[in-house]
């Protein structure tokens, strides 16, 4: 009896356990539209900045400009000790004088001589020794008046003076400071043209040479929005960064200033889709899809990825507006199985759809 007792025990049939009900966060997609784009920060910079120097050796001997000092054209910056220049200007001067004095003398010596070949008493090489004496004595001149005028322009560049409107960006020289010709002292930054520039990946590069219009907005005024369009896109990659540099092109404004920092909005060329949360995408296989809540039930399907703004990815084919997708916990959902949705969902939102996807889900048979 015993051992009958056991073998009945082994053959009666066990009652599977009931499949747990998973609770899932939704959201119901087709509320917010948009199109495909990303958001890349960026600097408010100058177009054009020109780094000035003296066109002349010399010590510095006064500052006329601060750094952000508003400058005009023709406004003196710096100036250098003239007293060297103006001494070298006098010398030229007083060559200058020396050669005309010969030429004058050399003219003088020319017509007497061609008055006396006149009545035959020179030859006539002694007169052309005399023209010959004239030319070099006028020659000489010219040269010493090219010297003296080259080197009163030199006493003139002792002033260092803007030649555009704008803002000093920099001063890379002090008073007392020796500099050589050329040697920039002043960055000078010109008001009337501003880019912002901006760092971008490479997958947006050719993107963006095609669509060359982006929208500008300023940290200080994130609710004024600002057209630009792309003028310079940066060939060869940063090394350090690995993205390319891209200079935009904004119209110049008063609020506008440099250094200011800049967000530039790029929209691709992708047809506009719908929004969903980032945490709704499930990868299987190298392959991106949703979970759909339908009954009170799971379904994936494989969706097409647009684009990615913020938080949220713009979806293409594969689902449609009003369809529920699982938000929170897609890793561990499976094809077909039972879920709950929160009711906190259903009630923030107000949606008759949400309710109706729940309803079946948290019903007396499905939760047992």
């Amino acid at each position: 009896m015993l051992l009958s007792g056991f073998l009945l025990g082994a053959c009666s049939r066990h009652e599977p356990e009931a499949e747990p009900v998973r609770p899932v966060r939704i959201a119901i997609l087709g509320q917010e539209p948009l199109e495909a784009g990303a958001e890349f920060p960026g600097e408010v910079r100058p177009r054009y900045e020109s780094r000035l120097g003296f066109r002349v050796a010399g010590k510095i001997t006064t500052r006329e400009v601060e750094v952000g000092s508003a400058v005009r054209r023709g406004q003196v910056l710096m100036r250098l000790d003239p007293q060297d220049l103006r001494l070298a200007a006098s010398q030229a001067q007083a060559s200058l004088r020396a050669a005309e004095t010969n030429r004058e003398l050399a003219e003088a010596d020319y017509a007497r001589y061609k008055e006396l070949r006149g009545q035959n008493f020179v030859s006539q090489s002694v007169l052309d020794t005399k023209r010959s004496a004239m030319r070099a004595a006028r020659a000489e001149a010219d040269a010493a008046r090219a010297a003296f005028r080259g080197q009163a322009n030199q006493a003139g560049y002792a002033s260092l003076v803007s030649d555009v409107d704008g803002v000093v960006t920099g001063i890379d020289a002090e008073a007392g400071q020796v500099v050589a010709a050329g040697t920039p002292v002043v960055r000078v930054a010109r008001l009337d043209a501003l880019d912002v520039v901006i760092g971008i990946p490479e997958d947006r590069v050719d993107g963006l040479r095609m669509d060359s219009q982006v929208a500008v907005r300023l940290w200080a005024d994130p609710d004024e929005t600002i057209r630009g369009r792309v003028r310079e896109v940066s060939p060869a990659a940063d090394p350090a960064t690995r993205t390319y540099t891209v200079r935009v092109a904004i119209p110049p404004q008063p609020d506008v200033r440099l250094g200011m920092t800049a967000t530039v909005r790029v929209a691709s060329n992708a047809e506009a889709g719908l929004r969903a949360p980032l945490s709704s995408l499930h990868y299987e296989a190298g392959s991106a899809g949703v979970w759909l809540v339908e009954r009170g039930a799971v379904r994936r399907v494989p969706v097409q990825v647009l684009g990615q703004a913020g938080n949220d990815v713009l979806l293409g084919t594969g689902v449609q507006a009003g369809q529920a997708v699982v938000t929170a916990g897609v890793n561990l959902l499976r094809q077909g199985q039972k879920v709950r949705v929160l009711q906190a969902d259903v009630a923030r939102r107000g949606d008759t759809e949400a309710a109706a996807v729940a309803a079946p889900a948290s019903a007396p048979g499905a939760a047992r």
